[in-house]
């Protein structure tokens, strides 16, 4: 592959034709998306069991980026969390060969102070593995010391920086309830574009109107395609208020890939969505 597209999530009330029930919901997802932004394992560890059942779910070439459990990066902070850790690694083996990304998201209470942590964490991880970092404060977006000495330990570290472009959901704030609580949750940063890995891991979200995003989406049709020409395996995640509407989203962009390479693929969404497309762009 030549990057890897998918959606946080893989099940939804409003995407799928009927006959897909909540049990293959994740195999029918795998026949349209090669990635899936792993949310899941942030709130808590499944079990060793339901990994097993994901890898089977799944070909061979789909790759699932998964966050580490909020337990180590929210509640320890990155500090004595061996055998969170230990744990967490020895829960998804079964699926290793299909890991694209595991990465780290970050809250505002992690600074440029607490670095030092992070340096001890990083020798911790095993090898074998990319991994990956989102930040929400601002002082990792100061375009001074602060964020050169962040962006310098992720590249010593070959570590990629998650970037997630909320530019457009808080430019085109919106009034109805799905907007409305994506504004409240979703982090308020500035959008610094920059490759620390070969893994870059690009989260966009689009306002509730979706045609808004057409130039985005062209903006970052061109780094994509910069960073495929550098030898880099991009990850792109498509979100929305409430992602209702996501999959078109990233179906529109992979449009725009193919568009400027045929040897990038389309995306065939499933029957239900289709007929909606012309609508929403």
């Amino acid at each position: 592959m030549s990057y890897f597209i998918g959606l946080p999530q893989w099940q939804h009330n409003d995407w799928y034709p009927s006959e897909i029930k909540s049990p293959q919901a994740l195999n029918y997802y795998a026949q349209h998306f090669s990635a899936i932004e792993g949310n899941s394992t942030f709130y808590g560890l499944p079990k060793r069991s339901t990994i097993e059942k994901w890898n089977e779910s799944v070909p061979d070439q789909f790759r699932f980026c998964l966050k580490f459990p909020k337990a180590i990066s929210h509640q320890a902070e990155l500090r004595h969390c061996e055998a969170s850790l230990t744990q967490f690694f020895q829960t998804i083996e079964p699926l290793h060969a299909k890991i694209g990304v595991l990465w780290l998201q970050m809250n505002q209470r992690f600074q440029p102070e607490s670095l030092p942590y992070l340096v001890k964490f990083l020798s911790q991880l095993p090898k074998g593995f990319n991994y990956g970092i989102e930040v929400r404060h601002l002082g990792f977006f100061d375009k001074a010391e602060q964020e050169r000495s962040f962006n310098r330990l992720l590249l010593e570290q070959n570590v990629n920086r998650v970037m997630f472009d909320t530019r457009l959901l808080f430019k085109h704030p919106a009034n109805d309830q799905a907007s409305q609580d994506a504004l409240r949750k979703k982090p308020r940063v500035p959008t610094h574009v920059l490759a620390t890995a070969q893994q870059p891991i690009i989260r966009f979200i689009s306002p509730i109107d979706t045609q808004l995003a057409e130039v985005a989406l062209d903006q970052w049709v061109n780094k994509t395609l910069q960073w495929i020409d550098e030898g880099r395996t991009p990850y792109l995640f498509f979100h929305t208020p409430s992602n209702q509407v996501s999959p078109q989203l990233a179906q529109r962009f992979a449009e725009k890939m193919q568009q400027r390479r045929a040897d990038c693929p389309a995306l065939n969404l499933w029957s239900k969505q289709e007929n909606q497309q012309v609508s929403l762009f």
